[in-house]
Parts: C-alpha cells; structure tokens; sequence
C-alpha cells in the first residue's frame, strides 16, 4: 500500500508507526513541519531502514507565528497547501494526519478526494473543542465567537475523514462519526529509542547536571500549559543550590521563564533551547523528577505526548493535570508518580517536595514506569491495529 502519515509536529510516536508499516512493505512517505518550532523526533533515515520509508520536511519559508491567530492560521493554510501538493505528487492509496491544524487537514482532505485516496484522521488533540474552551476562558467575547466556530470546523472534518484514530475513549463521545469508522488506539513512545540512561552521562555532564538534584520538563508550552508552576518549584527552592528546576523548551514561554529567572533572581531555574533527538534519553535520564502540566481547559481533549517518554525513561512523574485525564490515569493507577490538580499549586509544591525528599519512592516509580511502557508499548502489535484501520480506509 503507498501511504502517506502527515504529523504535522514530526513526534517520535508516528515515525515508528512510519517506520514500522514501511519494514512491512509498504511504500511510505513521512511529511512532517519544518516551520513549526516543537521538539521533534529523528527526522533523518537511519541505517537499515528500507527503501520503501523516506522523510520529508514541508517548509513555508519562515516560523509559525504561535503567538498571533491570524497568522497563524494564515500559515496552517500555507502549510496545508504545500502539504496537499507533495501528496499528490506521491499519489498515495491511504493518507493519515496527525497533529495537524485543521486548516492544513481541509486541504489534505480536498486532495484526497480528488485523488481517490482514503483519509484517516489520527486524533492526537481534539483541537477545536479545545480552543473554544481555552479562547473563552482568555478572551471570553472574541473568544467564544472564534472557538465555536474551530469547533465546528473540526466537527465537520472528522465527519469527512473514511476513519478515525482516537488516542482516548474518553474523545469518542466527541467525534461525530459513526462508531464502526472510529477506532481507540492510545498513544505510545518507541521504547527502543528511549532507553534508561544514568544521570551522569554525557548530556548532564556537559551541562553541569549529573551532580545536582533535578526538576526537568521538556516540551512544548503553550496556552495548554501554566509556566507559573515551574517558577513556583524554583521560588521553594532558591536557597538549595543543588536543586535545579531545567526546563527544555523555546517560544513566548521559555522567554517569559528566562525573564522571570533574571527578575526574582531564581539561579536554580535554567531554560535551555530544544535539544536534538539523539540526547532526549540523556536529558531524561538526567532528571530525578520529570513534571508535566496541562491547563483544567484541556480537560480529557489532550494527552500530553512528552509524558510517554518520561515513562520510558523510568524517572519518577510529577503531573498538574485535569484527574480525568488518561495521561493523569495512566501515572496515578501505575503507581509512577504522583497527579494534583492543574489548579493547586501549592499542591504541586508540596507533592514535587515529598517525591524529591525520599529516594526510595523516587526509585519505585521510575521502575513502575519503566515497566508500564514496557508491557504497553509494542510497535508491532500498534501495526496491526492500524493496518487494519488502513484497509478500511482504503476499502
């Protein structure tokens, strides 16, 4: 089958379903954002992968513009049509999209109409159920009018798409598609390119790291995401040197965190730019508490990816997470770490002092971490589900 998986962000998780489908003989093309700034995964072939895998970047000349909608969304158009025009170049029998702003999806979906090809929509974020929560809560009278309408968008593209990829139950009741057509498949990370790393290894000695005692998050931050709970981790800490709170991330937040580190005078809080692919396990490794945090807006609508690495890495989880969320179910019912309210941030003080005060629970849940991605995250047995999807796509 000639395939086409269009993630917008370029994650680890569908390069190795990419990767997978490829070794299996299938024909696949990776398309993938160059102008979207977001942690990545590998994006070049490696050795031994087959000749029937190949990874290409679709470039809109320039860096998305995060922070102002109008462009923005002029860019996810641009995107869309470049995205739309390799795709028809490649003449693909099945495409799926992941990650990808609803405008780039239209065009997707508008090419593979008009070249007979299936669509699945991989539903890593309900994006516009989402926005009408986070806009309306920001901006409540601008906000509303254009959330409601990205709601209504994303409804009408899910009701086009042949398939559905749900990474959650808990997106089904908001996906209005008929049941037999949409299909839960939770998210994972390759296990293999995220293996257990010491804390003294190359990455943390370069850095100044392997020696001190750390708070690490990487990833994106976004309006899903409140930077003031890492400020408030560094303000416990300002006087314990050895304690470091390194976030790993670019954009108007890491900015604001730089600002806020110089403003209270929080030498503890270090923000580094995104790192490469190849030292993510490193960077992991070097933590002694991986933390995760997701906006109450967000509520079951986004699964944070970044926190399935944090699995592999087996280091002990600190989440500020809506409770019902599956990433908050996962983490709390495996014993790998600890989950407060999103709102609570004396909560998230407190529970990031008592895992960082006991060694030995620090130790139980990175193993339970490390065991639950494990026994969960088989790429072969994740293959077959979707080359089942596929099929019926293509059918």
């Amino acid at each position: 089958m000639r395939l086409v998986i269009h993630d917008y962000s370029g994650h680890l998780c569908a390069l190795s379903l990419a990767r997978s489908l490829a070794g299996r003989g299938h024909e696949v093309l990776h398309l993938y954002s160059a102008s979207f700034l977001t942690p990545h995964g590998d994006l070049q072939r490696k050795e031994g992968d087959p000749a029937t895998f190949s990874i290409e970047p679709v470039s809109i000349g320039r860096e998305v513009d995060k922070s102002n909608l109008l462009r923005r969304r002029q860019a996810d158009t641009e995107h869309g049509r470049l995205a739309a025009r390799r795709i028809a170049e490649f003449q693909p029998e099945v495409v799926v999209t992941a990650n990808t702003p609803l405008e780039a999806v239209d065009q997707i979906q508008v090419c593979c109409h008009e070249l007979g090809a299936g669509h699945v929509f991989w539903v890593q974020d309900l994006i516009g159920i989402a926005a009408d929560r986070i806009l309306r809560e920001k901006f409540p009278l601008i906000g509303a009018v254009v959330g409601s309408w990205y709601k209504g968008y994303e409804q009408r593209l899910l009701r086009r798409a042949d398939q559905a990829v749900v990474i959650s139950d808990d997106f089904r009741p908001f996906v209005p598609v008929e049941p037999a057509r949409v299909h839960t498949i939770e998210n994972w990370s390759p296990i293999g390119e995220v293996p257990l790393r010491p804390k003294s290894n190359a990455w943390s000695v370069e850095n100044g790291f392997s020696e001190t005692t750390n708070v690490v998050y990487t990833g994106t931050l976004g309006m899903k995401h409140n930077p003031n709970l890492l400020v408030a981790i560094a303000e416990r800490y300002r006087d314990r040197g050895e304690v470091r709170v390194v976030v790993v991330s670019e954009g108007a937040s890491a900015v604001w965190l730089r600002e806020q580190s110089t403003a209270r005078n929080l030498k503890n809080l270090v923000v580094l730019p995104f790192q490469p692919a190849g030292v993510l396990p490193d960077v992991l490794g070097s933590a002694d508490l991986l933390v995760g945090i997701l906006e109450p807006a967000a509520g079951v609508f986004s699964v944070p990816s970044k926190v399935l690495s944090y699995l592999c890495s087996g280091r002990a989880i600190l989440l500020a997470v809506p409770p019902e969320n599956l990433i908050a179910r996962i983490v709390g019912g495996h014993g790998a770490g600890l989950v407060v309210p999103p709102g609570d941030e004396a909560g998230f003080v407190a529970a990031a002092e008592r895992i960082l005060g006991d060694s030995a629970e620090r130790q139980r849940m990175g193993t339970k971490a490390r065991e639950y991605a494990e026994a969960t995250f088989d790429v072969e047995r994740i293959t077959d589900r979707f080359e089942s999807v596929l099929e019926a796509a293509r059918a």
